[in-house]
């Protein structure tokens, strides 16, 4: 029924992954994040490389517009000062041929952290008080589910920036934490958690949408971000922004689409508060970046301080991808295998990619003037799991047998320097979902929750 709480789907017992790919990706998601945040900084690199996309999809082209009045006009009197702190997830798939790869990049509303702990917790509790039934489904009974502080870490992390934008400023009483959430938020438990967590770690909480920040905000002296009734604001942390929904106001009158509640998150990046998502960051994180990473050689990494090691490391976990273009359009009609491929826009949350013969249907109605708003990349086959797993979605259990797993790996970074006690690492998620299923998200899809064992 409406209004009603409804549990997360999960497994009952863990995937499995190699110990020594695990570490693989253990090594490499920081400098992803490191090459990430840089690159989010280099502000002439965004604009350059995403002109033409800008033109292709009007939200890219939106926050593009936000980004050239953040960082475009060196006369701007009220030029940006937030601190950047990137909380991102990198997403991969560990392919049965060519290994593990990158999914994607998320860097705002990078969510289910809270959620990818539980998970793992819960699969230790399974195994610890009734280890026949963990027997009974886990894929190798004497692998013990990894230990996951995804909560804890990026919580933490969150909380080293908070102190020292409170520090800064020098504030009485406890650093406030605001969570810019969507309108009608129904995906609150994972929040909640969070904001827990913080409050645990001397963190005040407040929840926001765009709308109500549109008129709540002013400004303090030396920049500082202050909320009526509230006070200053020292870490600001978007679960909305990644759509142009978040952006819609149906009862403001406007003459352009989003353009107050855009403003308002321009506003917040003009003071002095820990920023996650930046415009930056986000357009960082865009498909048609992770494209450009993609393409470019290693070498090419030196521009935003990598080593030629670091640059190497990076590239063995980026799938191949192409622009969609007319030569290869003809490719893929013509010559490409077509189930060895996805098609991707430049949309987060689920819902956004095109699989087989479907490609060619979408590339056929795609006018030239769409065609840099999509990307074709290498479509990742992982490893089905060995035995039928327990599913519990809506408090009744089903049996998947041909299950597959995308795992996610956190990190958190502030003002370029890793800021968890594990050198920016900060906890995995799971997602699983049968193999023949496109959509794989918890919250948007046939995903389930679930957590991993390494095996040697």
């Amino acid at each position: 029924m409406d209004n009603s709480a409804r549990h997360c789907p999960f497994s009952i017992a863990p995937m499995t992954m190699k110990r020594n790919v695990y570490q693989h990706l253990r090594n490499v998601t920081p400098l992803v994040a490191k090459l990430i945040n840089r690159v989010s900084g280099d502000h002439d690199f965004l604009q350059a490389s995403l002109s033409d996309v800008a033109k292709a999809d009007p939200f890219i082209g939106h926050l593009i517009q936000l980004h050239h009045q953040a960082h475009g006009d060196i006369n701007n009197q009220k030029s940006v000062v937030r601190q950047p702190l990137l909380l991102m997830r990198t997403d991969y798939m560990d392919d049965e041929q060519h290994g593990a790869k990158v999914v994607e990049f998320n860097g705002i509303a990078a969510g289910m952290a809270p959620f990818g702990q539980k998970a793992a917790e819960l699969h230790l509790y399974i195994q610890q008080q009734w280890p026949h039934t963990y027997q009974d489904w886990a894929e190798n009974p004497s692998a013990i589910p990894e230990k996951n502080t995804a909560l804890t870490q990026l919580a933490s992390g969150i909380t080293v920036a908070a102190f020292k934008v409170k520090n800064e400023a020098g504030d009485a009483g406890k650093p406030t934490f605001m969570m810019v959430i969507q309108k009608n938020e129904d995906n609150v438990y994972d929040q909640h958690l969070l904001e827990i967590e913080l409050q645990r770690l001397g963190i005040r909480t407040v929840r926001r949408t765009f709308e109500q920040l549109s008129t709540e905000l002013s400004s303090g002296e030396n920049q500082r971000l202050i909320l009526q009734g509230v006070g200053g604001i020292d870490v600001v942390y978007l679960r909305a922004g990644y759509q142009y929904a978040d952006y819609y106001a149906p009862d403001m009158d406007q003459h352009e689409c989003c353009h107050t509640l855009s403003q308002t998150r321009l506003f917040i990046e003009q003071h002095n508060v820990a920023m996650n998502a930046t415009i930056s960051q986000q357009l960082a994180t865009s498909k048609t970046i992770q494209m450009r990473l993609t393409m470019m050689p290693a070498t090419n990494y030196g521009r935003w301080g990598l080593s030629i090691e670091e640059a190497m490391l990076i590239k063995s976990v980026l799938a191949e991808m192409k622009p969609v273009n007319t030569d290869t359009i003809t490719w893929f009609n013509t010559t490409a295998n077509k189930q060895q491929w996805v098609l991707k826009n430049q949309g987060e949350g689920g819902g956004h990619c095109i699989f087989g013969e479907d490609i060619s249907h979408k590339l056929k109605q795609l006018p030239p003037k769409e065609y840099d708003a999509w990307a074709l990349m290498q479509r990742l086959y992982p490893r089905e799991r060995e035995v039928p797993t327990m599913a519990i979605r809506n408090s009744k259990q089903t049996y998947i047998d041909n299950l597959v797993s995308e795992i996610g790996l956190f990190t958190v970074t502030f003002n370029d320097v890793p800021a968890t006690t594990l050198d920016g690492y900060a906890g995995y998620l799971v997602r699983s979902k049968p193999a023949n299923e496109g959509e794989g998200g918890i919250h948007s899809g046939q995903g389930i929750l679930d957590s991993l064992a390494l095996v040697d």
